[in-house]
C-alpha cells in the first residue's frame, strides 16, 4: 500500500475527480463530487463531504487506499437486504418514491428523512410512506425508519416521536446531536434509537459505550476508514449494527457492501438505497436493489460514464479535490505518528 511522499505521488497520479448530478437535492447537495483512485486491487472512492475536517477525511482516504491497493475480509453472504431512502420531500413526492422503491426495487424497508422546522411536514411525509407500504405490502408488513440527523433537542424529539411513532417505526436515527441528549431521550421514548453521527464523528468510535445512549449503531465504512477498520469497530460495539452507505457512487458502494457481506450477524436492512438518488453514475447501470437486495461484488467504471463524470467537474474543484487528498494524507500521517508516540510512552 502507498506510503511516504512517493505514496502520495502515486495517489495524485491515480486520482480521477468526478461529479455526479442528483435526481433530487439531498444533504443540501445537487451534485455528488469525489475522486476515484485506481490501484492494483481495483478502484477506491475518496468523497468526504465538504464539512469533514482533514482528519475525518483521512479516514475516508484510508478506505479508498484499502479498496485500490489492499484486500477485504472474505464475504460470508452473496447478497444483502437494502432499505430505500426518501429525502425531505413533500408528501406526494415521498409517496411516489416509496411506490417506486416497493414496486420496482422490491424494498420492504424505507428510511425517511425528518427534522423539518414544521413537524407537520415530517408527519405528512411519514404518513404517506406508511400508506404506500400498507397498501402494497399489506398492513404492518413494511418497516419505516426515520433519520433526523441530530435536528431535535430532547423536548422536540419527545414530541416528534410521540406523533411519528404512531405510524410504526423500526427506529429513529440520530434524533439529537449530543450524547447527553441521546441518553436523556432514551429514558423518555419507546422508539428504538440508532446512533450515527455519535459513531461516525467520534475521535475513537470503538471506545464509545453506545448501550447507554442507543439501541443500534449505524456504521458507514468509508468515513470509518474502510472495511477492516469498520469490522474492528463493530467488534467493540455493545449494540447491533446497521451498515449504511454515504451517498456513494456505484464504485464507492463496494466498501459498504464488502463490510456488510463480511459480518456474521446482519439483523437489519442495509442503508444502500441512495443509488436511486443519482441522475448519473460512474457505471453504465447504477447499482439498485432487485427484489429488495443487492448482490455482493465489485463494480467497474464504465469508460464513457467516467469520462463524462470527470468532465463535469469544474477545474477549480478538481484542483481543490487534489489538495484535499494531500491534506487528508498529511492529517492521517500525523494521527498515525501520534498513536505511535503515545504507544511508546
Amino acid at each position: 500500500m502507498p506510503h511516504g511522499d512517493a505514496g502520495l505521488r502515486v495517489l495524485l497520479e491515480a486520482a480521477v475527480p468526478f461529479a455526479l448530478p442528483l435526481r433530487r437535492r439531498f444533504r443540501g447537495l445537487d451534485v455528488r463530487q469525489g475522486v476515484l483512485l485506481k490501484g492494483p486491487s481495483g478502484w477506491g472512492e475518496f468523497a468526504p463531504f465538504d464539512d469533514y475536517s482533514p482528519l475525518a477525511a483521512s479516514r475516508w482516504l484510508d478506505s479508498a487506499i484499502e479498496a485500490a491497493f489492499g484486500t477485504w475480509a472474505p464475504a460470508v453472504r452473496s447478497e444483502v437486504e437494502v432499505n430505500a431512502i426518501i429525502p425531505a420531500l413533500d408528501s406526494h413526492s415521498a409517496a411516489t418514491l416509496a411506490r417506486e422503491a416497493v414496486l420496482e426495487l422490491g424494498c420492504r424497508t424505507i428510511k425517511v428523512k425528518v427534522g423539518d422546522p414544521d413537524l407537520a411536514d415530517d408527519e405528512a411525509r411519514v404518513a404517506s410512506v406508511r400508506d404506500v407500504l400498507d397498501t402494497v405490502l399489506g398492513r404492518g408488513r413494511g418497516a419505516i425508519r426515520i433519520d433526523a440527523n441530530g435536528a431535535w433537542d430532547v423536548e422536540r424529539a419527545v414530541l416528534a416521536l410521540r406523533r411519528l411513532g404512531a405510524y410504526g417505526l423500526e427506529y429513529v436515527e440520530q434524533p439529537c446531536p449530543t450524547t447527553e441528549d441521546m441518553r436523556r431521550l432514551r429514558r423518555r421514548t419507546d422508539v428504538p434509537i440508532a446512533a450515527d453521527e455519535s459513531v461516525r464523528t467520534s475521535d475513537d468510535p470503538g471506545s464509545v459505550r453506545l448501550a447507554d445512549i442507543a439501541d443500534i449503531a449505524v456504521v458507514k465504512a468509508a468515513p470509518l476508514g474502510g472495511v477492516a477498520a469498520t469490522l474492528r469497530i463493530v467488534e467493540t460495539l455493545d449494540v447491533p449494527v446497521v451498515v449504511s452507505g454515504s451517498l456513494d457512487s456505484s464504485i464507492g458502494l463496494d466498501v459498504a457492501l464488502a463490510t456488510a457481506a463480511a459480518l456474521d450477524d446482519l439483523p437489519f436492512a442495509c442503508g444502500f438505497g441512495t443509488g436511486a438518488l443519482l441522475a448519473a453514475d460512474l457505471v453504465e447501470s447504477t447499482r439498485l436493489p432487485q427484489g429488495g437486495v443487492l448482490a455482493v461484488g465489485r463494480a467497474m467504471p464504465d469508460l464513457p460514464s467516467l469520462v463524462a463524470a470527470r468532465d463535469r467537474m469544474p477545474d477549480d474543484r478538481a484542483v481543490w479535490w487534489r489538495s484535499r487528498i494531500e491534506e487528508a494524507w498529511l492529517a492521517g500521517a500525523a494521527e498515525r505518528s501520534g498513536h505511535l508516540v503515545r504507544g511508546a510512552s
